[in-house]
């Protein structure tokens, strides 16, 4: 089947899958204090995950990214990368982690196949690290990258840059990219949940921040992963740096995707309330009801977010961890 179209006559062929709603991180933009984790019996099985995503190729999805919460605490994550890399017609199942758990797992993801990794990093700081996470984990995080590398799955790093916070660890995050083979992108906060009480900061900022550090840098023409990011790269750099702009530069004109909560949430845009619930109509049993909801959410699509407008305009309210990352 060919991909599926929604109503601006985007093609729609990625699903991002959140498999768990907790995390043993805590940043407070993702996680705030308080925050009621959702009972198991809630929460998608793993069979159920693995009976969406073939429905979901049915109509014309070929990519799956797993995230969460923090997908690696999920107990038979590897053997759900199993069954969704199983499936006929998902062409990639990428990974979105914190990282911390990535050195115990690193050679079964690199045996079940995985396409790639994101590892959300947004300093090399271990006193600033600990401050955004709650936790003394960075040389966890950094033993993960590098047994990614050891087994040469293709690793980006995804960084969110906070004013007074760690708003000058871009300088070290990118030199990531300069002697490794590591994409680093840079992602806008998003005002979704407790995201909205952090100022956000313009990638164009940091751009100009770039330039005026390395000086000229070429602009990447050629697609680099399944989302919304934009490349430049920089002479004697082996990887390259993105920027996921959602805030000042609007992306949607190009969106290829939806998301699946871990509790059976179809969303068709991050930046609304509105969702369809696959719950009943996959632990029903009924695939042709499954497949049904799936192109439903894909014809309610919007035409773009509005998260550079009014913040009164957005409705969705859940934390990002309780949507997926």
């Amino acid at each position: 089947m060919t991909n599926r179209t929604d109503p601006y006559g985007r093609s729609i062929d990625y699903m991002r899958v959140s498999i768990i709603d907790r995390c043993n991180l805590r940043c407070r933009y993702c996680i705030p204090e308080g925050i009621e984790w959702l009972p198991p019996n809630e929460i998608l099985t793993l069979e159920e995950i693995a009976g969406i995503c073939r429905q979901a190729a049915a109509i014309g999805i070929r990519k799956i990214k797993i995230t969460g919460g923090e997908p690696l605490i999920r107990k038979g994550c590897m053997d759900l990368i199993h069954m969704i890399k199983s499936i006929p017609d998902i062409e990639q199942v990428t990974l979105t982690t914190n990282g911390t758990l990535l050195a115990s797992y690193a050679k079964r993801l690199h045996q079940e196949g995985l396409d790639a990794v994101n590892v959300s990093l947004d300093t090399l700081n271990r006193e600033k690290y600990a401050k955004i996470t709650g936790y003394d984990g960075l040389a966890d995080a950094l033993s993960g990258i590098s047994e990614i590398e050891k087994y040469k799955i293709p690793l980006k790093i995804n960084s969110v840059l906070q004013r007074g916070v760690n708003d000058e660890d871009w300088q070290e995050l990118a030199q990531m990219a300069k002697d490794r083979n590591i994409n680093v992108r840079f992602i806008e906060m998003m005002p979704i949940g407790h995201g909205k009480q952090f100022e956000s900061i313009s990638n164009e900022d940091i751009l100009a921040k770039i330039q005026a550090r390395y000086g000229p840098v070429e602009k990447v023409q050629k697609s680099l992963g399944n989302g919304p990011a934009s490349y430049i790269h920089i002479p004697g750099f082996r990887g390259d740096i993105g920027f996921i702009s959602a805030i000042h530069g609007k992306f949607c004109h190009a969106c290829n995707r939806i998301r699946l909560t871990a509790t059976g949430q179809l969303k068709p845009c991050l930046c609304y309330e509105d969702h369809i619930s696959l719950k009943e109509a996959i632990r029903g049993g009924s695939p042709e009801e499954v497949q049904r909801l799936l192109l439903a959410a894909i014809d309610q699509k919007p035409a773009g977010h509005c998260f550079n407008q009014n913040q009164e305009m957005i409705t969705e309210k859940q934390e990002m961890a309780q949507i997926g990352g």
